[in-house]
């Protein structure tokens, strides 16, 4: 008798991956045959592809986009092109189950799987539903959310409010290999600043402006983007990456406070982790507003402080995480209620309840 097999699909971002890294090992495990349908370049192909048991398969796809372009005109071809590809290869491969994370690669994926009659299942990380899960959800079986709120902007019938699913990895640092690697010791604590991938230059600057009065009562791990260490700074407390990957976990595991971009995702590992976290989100210009509301939620139930961009400074960054560090037992309080853990258990189960 032939194993189950699975289509995983997702990217663009490394955020419309992460969720799949998190659940491709439970199928794994459970002896599945397990595939990932993304783009021929994708950031996608770079996590995946050399993930063992995982066969990844490339499509072509087009960037759904909100403003004028002449690529607009090329694309709806590339999408075509992409649902064709992508039925090729779910007829092929026989899955009893479809679980994308969205991003423009998704689309053609979700609505080949429709075509020849597999199930599928969406996952919407952020507040509002971005474009690329609008248009799937239409083509699916459920979208699941993590937050709450999320679910007034979908069909009542598809909606199902998860929760966020976070890699267990995480759960697995390692304090005494997180001093090893930054140097620092357990004397004060440790704010950890994230700033992003390509990191973000206002919140660099402002977290090395307010160094010299931080290092009086904390530690200070940066990760600053790629090509944005600053070679100059160097003092006793403060240790700076473009970025880390392995040694996230351990990181974490030493972390007291964190600075953040407000990313769904991210910060939804802060809080099973219980890191209270001050949140400095992309602004409007910079985004669709999405960040901005990830914050507003987790402010308003107890997790986090929140900056916007706009009134980002060197004594207002000092207050706020000053403030956060002291009533750090309260924050993490609220946390306790997340279970991190059941939500990841609750989705593989739907999963398996909703497959051919």
């Amino acid at each position: 008798m032939s194993k189950k097999s699975i289509v995983f699909t997702g990217g663009g971002t490394a955020g419309h991956v992460v969720v799949n890294l998190a659940l491709i090992p439970e199928f794994l495990q459970e002896g599945y045959d397990v595939h990932y349908i993304g783009s021929y370049k994708g950031i996608e192909k770079d996590l995946i592809s050399d993930l063992e048991g995982v066969t990844y398969h490339g499509i072509a796809t087009g960037k759904l986009r909100r403003y004028l372009s002449i690529e607009n005109i090329k694309d709806p071809f590339r999408v075509l092109q992409g649902i064709f590809q992508a039925r090729k290869i779910i007829k092929k491969v026989n899955p009893s189950i479809v679980f994308s994370k969205g991003g423009f690669v998704s689309v053609p994926v979700v609505m080949a799987s429709k075509m020849v009659g597999v199930p599928s299942i969406i996952h919407e990380s952020d507040y509002t539903p971005g474009l690329a899960n609008k248009i799937a959800t239409k083509f699916s079986s459920y979208i699941l959310t993590t937050f709450p709120e999320t679910d007034q902007h979908l069909p009542s019938e598809k909606a199902k409010h998860m929760g966020a699913i976070i890699r267990e990895e995480l759960f697995e640092g390692d304090v005494r290999k997180a001093y090893e690697f930054t140097g620092l010791n357990d004397d004060r604590p440790v704010i950890l600043v994230m700033g992003g991938s390509s990191g973000a230059q206002k919140i660099n600057e402002s977290v090395r402006n307010a160094l010299p009065t931080l290092l009086k009562e904390f530690q200070v791990v940066h990760l600053c983007g790629k090509g944005k260490i600053d070679p100059s700074i160097e003092q006793p407390g403060y240790v700076q990456y473009e970025y880390v990957t392995d040694e996230l976990k351990n990181l974490f595991a030493i972390t007291d406070v964190i600075i953040s971009r407000a990313g769904s995702n991210s910060i939804f590992e802060f809080l099973a982790l219980r890191i209270p976290m001050l949140l400095i989100p992309l602004s409007r210009q910079q985004s669709r507003g999405d960040q901005i509301l990830n914050a507003e939620s987790f402010k308003k139930q107890g997790y986090a402080e929140v900056i916007e961009e706009e009134e980002l400074t060197r004594e207002y960054l000092v207050q706020k995480v000053k403030e956060l560090n002291d009533q750090r037992d309260r924050f993490q309080d609220k946390m306790k209620t997340y279970q991190a853990r059941e939500v990841k258990s609750d989705v593989v189960q739907l999963i398996k309840d909703t497959m051919k």
